[in-house]
């Protein structure tokens, strides 16, 4: 519990929402950002494949989480058809900050305000462990691809093309 009082603000309510869950991992600081999936896989050690990156992204208007795998970009015409809207944009970075309470490059698959309706890159099945942004851009947290999709509560789909 004592390392957890090293955590930045946002990455304390992460941990939080996730002991509530019932799901124990450790919520590491890196010294550097990783704001992006290879800076993340480069501090952690792990191939870019396995970063879960944490986009929001506007499905018809609605701000919705899609945890990709950082080893492709998503396919915004694949994605608009595997959740079923219209249209998908990449949502501002106010919207970012007003659904997840978190900034760009931190943003956690948990610890968000309100539910945010979440979808899950099945490419990040093929990993037994991945790393997802823990509410701040230097903190990181491994989970398995189970513990993302039940924290979460997230639709498992495809976000690109294979």
């Amino acid at each position: 519990m004592s390392a957890s009082l090293n955590l930045p603000e946002r990455s304390k309510i992460v941990k939080q929402h996730l002991d509530s869950a019932g799901v124990t991992t450790e919520i590491r600081v890196l010294p550097d950002s990783a704001r992006t999936a290879a800076e993340a896989a480069a501090a952690i050690g792990c191939k870019i494949a396995a970063i879960a990156n944490s986009l929001v992204f506007l499905a018809d208007g609605a701000p919705v989480l899609v945890m990709t795998s950082g080893g492709h970009r998503a396919d915004f015409t694949v994605l608009a058809e595997n959740i079923g809207v219209a249209s998908i944009t990449m949502a501002p970075a106010s919207v970012v900050r007003e659904a997840t309470g978190q900034a760009i490059g931190g943003v956690a698959p948990v610890g968000h305000p309100a539910p945010i309706r979440t979808f899950v890159d099945e490419a990040l099945e093929s990993y037994p462990e991945i790393w997802a942004a823990a509410g701040h851009p230097h903190t990181v947290m491994p989970l398995t691809f189970a513990q993302l999709c039940a924290v979460t509560g997230g639709t498992v789909i495809a976000v690109a093309r294979g």
